[in-house]
C-alpha cells in the first residue's frame, strides 16, 4: 500500500491533470493561441524580460513535470521571443529539468511497488541500466518520435541515477531542442506545424538518434579487429570445421550434438572419459551410493513399516561393483559411438587452442609409439572443460594422503570393507551427501564445516532439517571447525593405499581437536579447469572462470565457454542450458545471438531428506531488499507421506507481498527434487500459485504438498470482507 505522503502527491498530480483539461488548459498550448498571441508576448518580454523569462521558465519544466501535451509550443514559443541562442539555452534546461521532476515523480510513486512485486527479474535488466543505461538514454533523447514523456516516466522506474538521467536528457535534447527553437523564429510565417514536422526533417533526427548506436557498431567492429590483430595472418582461408568442442561432459556433450543436428560439421575433444564428471564420478556414481545407503538404511529402520528393525549385511565391494554397473550402463548415452552415429567426430586427446582459429590436439601414443599431434582449423571454438575437486592448501594433506569426489570411486572400488572411520572435510552438497550415505552403510563419519551451518547457499531451516538427519544417522558435525593440518596416525603401518590413516587436527573457539581417521575426503568445492588449453597464451581473462559475456563469448567472438568452466553455476543441468546458447551462438552469431537466460535456475542436495530450491529463499531475499510473503506446508499434514513414513520437510514458497507470483520455493523432503519441477515450470512461464492450486493433483501423491502450500496461500489471502457478506446471505437463505 502507498503511504500517506505518495497518496496525497498522486492525489495532488490527479487534480492538476483534471484541472488542465476540465478548464481546456490545451488551448493556451495550441499552435493558434500561440501564434495570435506572439506579439503581446514580445511586448511583455520587452516590458519585463527578467519576469517574462522566470515565468516561461516555470512554466515550461511544469509542463514537462506534468506531462502536459504543449512542451512543442513552448518551444516554438522560446525561439520566436527569445531567438536561437537565448532559446535553445532557456528551453535546453527548462526541459531537462522538468524531465527530471517527471523521473523523479515517478520514482517516488512507483518504484519501490515495482521492485517489490518483480524486484528478481528486474535485477538483469537493473544491470544493464547501470552498464549501458546512459547510452542508450542518450540515443531515445536524440530521436524526437518517440514521447520524451514516456520516457521520463518509465526511466524513473530504473535505477539510474538522477544526476545521470539529467545530463544525459541535457545533452541528447540538445539537437531536437535547436531544431524546434530555430523553427520557432519563423513563427509568424508559419502556417501549421507541417512546415516543421516534416518527413524530410524527422528522418534526419531519427538517422542522427541512429548516429550512436551506428559509432557504438563501428567501435565494437574495430575492437574485434584489434582483438584479432595479431593473429589476423594465421586466419585460414577455408576451415576444417565448423565447430571444435574440447571437453565431452554435459556442456560439451549437448553442444556437439546440437551442432550436427543442424549439419555443421564438429568435432568434440576429450582427453579422459566421455561423460565428464557427472558420468564418471560424480551424480551418477553418487545417486547409486546413495541409494544402496537408503535401501540399507530402511533395513536398519523396519519397525517404522511395521517390519523388524535388521541389521543390514552386505558386501561393501559388491556395493561399489553396483555403482560401476550403473555408471557403465548409462555410459553408452554418452559414448563414441552414439555421437560418431550422430555425426559427431570424436578424437580422445588433450586440446589446446594455437590461435583463434586452431585447435592442437594431442592423442597419446599406442605401446612405444610417440603421441600423435594434429591440428584443425575451425570457425568456432566452445570450451567445455567442466571442474575438478578444490585441494586445500592443508599442511601435511599430501604426505598422509586423501580422497576427493573424483578419486574415492576408483580407490574405494580397490576395498573389501569400507574404511571405519571417515572425516569428510566440507559441508556442501557432496560433502553432506556423501556423509551421511557411507555412515549409513557403517562408517563412523566426521563432518568438518568451517562455517557455522552445513549449506550455507540454502534455506536456514533446511539445513536444520538436514543437519538433524545427518546426526540421526550417527554423523558427528563439527561446524565453525577450521582444520589447521594433517599428521601422521602414530603407530600406523605403512601407507599402501592413496589415503589415510591420519590425524585432522582442527581449532574452535581457539583450542584445538585431534581426529582420527582411515580416510580423508575433501569436499570443499570445485574448481574451473583453466590452465593447459591455451587461454593464457590468447590473453582469455580468467579468474574462478573463463571470462564471457552475455553470449558466453570470451575476448574472441568465435570462442566461447559453457559448463563449469564458464560458471556462474556448477550444474549439470545448467552446463547443458548454457551450451544450448553457446552452440547457437558459435555457428549463427553472424545472424543472430542469444543471451543466456538465468531467471530460473532450479538445484538440489540428494540427502535424505533432500533439498530442492529455485528461485529466491529467505535470506537471499533480505540481501537484495525484496519484499517478500512466506507460506509453508509441513509434509507431516500430506497422506502420502504419512503413508510412506517419510514426513521429514516442508514446502516453503515466497511470495511478492499481496500477490500469488512466486519469487522462490525451497522443498524438503522426500523426492523434493521431482516436487521442485512443477515450480520451475510455473516461474518460468509467469504462472502464480492461484493456477498450481486450480490443478488437478493425483491422488495420493507427493505433488499434491504443492497444491497444499498454494492452499495455505490462499486461505491467508481470502477475501474476509467478502467472506461476512456471504455468511450473512446464507444466514437470510435459512430464514
Amino acid at each position: 500500500m502507498m503511504n500517506s505522503k505518495k497518496q496525497l502527491l498522486l492525489l495532488v498530480l490527479v487534480a492538476l491533470l483534471a484541472a488542465f483539461f476540465w478548464f481546456d488548459g490545451g488551448r493556451y498550448l495550441s499552435f493558434e493561441f500561440i501564434k495570435s498571441s506572439q506579439s503581446d508576448l514580445n511586448q511583455w518580454y520587452s516590458a519585463q524580460p527578467l519576469t517574462f523569462v522566470a515565468g516561461y521558465f516555470a512554466v515550461y519544466v511544469v509542463v514537462t513535470a506534468l506531462s502536459f501535451p504543449g512542451a512543442v509550443m513552448l518551444t516554438l514559443l522560446g525561439g520566436a521571443v527569445f531567438g536561437v541562442a537565448w532559446g535553445t539555452l532557456i528551453v535546453s534546461f527548462a526541459s531537462s529539468m522538468g524531465a527530471t521532476l517527471a523521473f523523479l515523480t515517478a520514482r517516488f510513486l512507483m518504484r519501490d511497488r515495482l521492485e517489490a512485486r518483480f524486484g528478481s527479474r528486474l535485477a538483469e535488466f537493473n544491470q544493464g541500466v547501470k552498464k549501458e543505461g546512459a547510452f542508450y538514454l542518450f540515443t531515445l533523447r536524440l530521436v524526437p518520435l518517440v514521447p520524451f514523456f514516456v520516457i521520463n516516466l518509465l526511466m524513473g522506474l530504473t535505477q539510474m541515477r538522477t544526476w545521470t538521467y539529467y545530463w544525459v536528457s541535457q545533452l541528447g535534447m540538445l539537437a531536437g531542442t535547436a531544431v524546434y527553437v530555430n523553427a520557432g523564429t519563423q513563427l509568424a510565417q508559419l502556417e501549421s506545424l507541417k512546415g516543421i514536422l516534416s518527413p524530410a526533417l524527422l528522418g534526419s533526427l531519427v538517422l542522427l538518434g541512429l548516429f550512436p548506436l551506428l559509432a557504438r557498431w563501428a567501435a565494437l567492429t574495430l575492437n574485434k579487429r584489434q582483438v584479432y590483430a595479431r593473429w589476423q595472418h594465421l586466419k585460414p582461408a577455408q576451415f576444417d570445421r565448423n565447430l571444435i568442442v574440447i571437453g565431452a561432459g554435459a556442456g560439451g556433450l549437448v553442444t556437439a550434438y546440437i551442432a550436427a543436428a543442424v549439419k555443421a560439421k564438429v568435432t568434440l575433444i576429450e582427453a579422459h572419459k566421455m561423460g565428464g564428471d557427472c558420468l564418471n564420478y560424480g551424480c551418477v556414481p553418487s545417486k547409486a551410493l546413495i541409494k544402496s545407503a537408503q535401501i540399507a538404511h530402511d533395513q536398519a529402520h523396519g519397525a517404522r513399516y511395521g517390519l523388524q528393525d535388521t541389521t543390514p549385511v552386505f558386501s561393501f565391494k559388491a556395493v561399489m561393483q553396483r555403482i560401476n554397473a550403473v555408471v557403465a550402463s548409462i555410459a553408452p548415452h554418452d559414448s563414441v559411438e552414439r555421437y560418431t552415429a550422430l555425426g559427431v567426430e570424436v578424437l580422445s586427446g588433450h586440446a589446446r587452442i594455437v590461435n583463434p582459429w586452431t585447435v592442437e590436439i594431442t592423442q597419446p601414443g599406442v605401446g612405444d609409439a610417440p603421441p600423435q599431434v594434429q591440428r584443425l582449423s575451425t570457425r568456432a571454438i566452445v570450451i567445455a572443460a567442466g571442474a575438478r575437486p578444490t585441494v586445500p592448501p592443508l599442511p601435511g594433506l599430501q604426505a598422509v594422503g586423501f580422497l576427493t569426489s573424483d578419486t574415492l570411486w576408483e580407490a574405494f572400488a580397490q576395498l573389501d570393507a569400507l574404511p571405519q572411520r571417515l572425516v569428510v572435510l566440507g559441508g556442501g552438497p557432496i560433502g553432506c551427501e556423501l556423509a551421511q550415505s557411507f555412515a549409513r552403510l557403517g562408517a563412523a563419519v566426521t563432518l568438518v564445516e568451517m562455517a557455522p551451518r552445513l549449506l550455507m547457499g540454502e534455506d536456514e531451516h533446511a539445513a536444520e532439517v538436514v543437519a538433524a538427519s545427518l546426526q540421526a544417522d550417527g554423523v558427528r558435525l563439527l561446524n565453525q571447525h577450521r582444520a589447521v593440518r594433517c599428521e601422521p596416525l602414530a603407530g600406523a603401518s605403512p601407507r599402501v593405499d592413496t589415503f589415510g590413516p591420519g590425524v585432522l587436527v582442527v581449532e574452535h573457539g581457539g583450542a584445538c581437536l585431534n581426529i582420527e581417521f582411515d580416510a580423508l575426503l575433501c569436499a570443499v568445492g570445485r574448481s574451473a579447469r583453466l590452465t593447459g588449453y591455451g587461454l593464457e597464451d590468447l590473453g582469455i581473462a580468467t579468474t574462478k572462470t573463463v571470462q564471457t559475456n552475455d553470449y558466453l563469448e570470451t575476448i574472441y567472438p568465435n570462442i566461447y565457454a559453457a559448463g563449469d568452466v564458464a560458471g556462474p553455476y556448477q550444474l549439470t543441468h545448467v552446463a547443458a542450458h548454457q551450451a544450448w546458447y553457446a552452440a547457437v551462438n558459435a555457428l549463427f552469431g553472424g545472424v543472430k545471438k542469444f543471451k543466456v537466460d538465468y531467471r530460473v535456475i532450479p538445484r538440489a542436495t540428494f540427502t535424505d531428506p533432500e533439498v530442492a530450491r529455485v528461485g529466491l529463499n529467505e535470506q537471499e531475499a533480505r540481501a537484495q531488499n525484496t519484499a517478500f510473503e512466506v507460506t509453508k506446508f509441513d509434509l507431516a499434514d500430506l497422506d502420502r507421506a504419512l503413508a510412506d513414513s517419510q514426513t521429514q520437510g516442508f514446502v516453503k514458497v515466497l511470495t511478492v507481498p499481496g500477490k500469488d507470483t512466486i519469487l522462490g520455493v525451497t522443498i524438503v523432503g522426500h523426492h523434493a527434487g521431482d516436487l521442485l519441477a512443477e515450480y520451475v515450470l510455473a516461474m518460468k512461464h509467469g504462472l502464480g500459485l492461484s493456477k498450481i492450486l486450480g490443478t488437478i493433483h493425483t491422488y495420493p501423491t507427493m505433488s499434491e504438498a504443492n497444491k497444499y502450500a498454494a492452499g495455505e496461500w490462499k486461505r491467508a489471502h481470502a477475501p474476509q470482507q467478502l467472506l461476512k457478506w456471504a455468511a450473512k446471505y446464507h444466514t437470510w437463505k435459512r430464514g
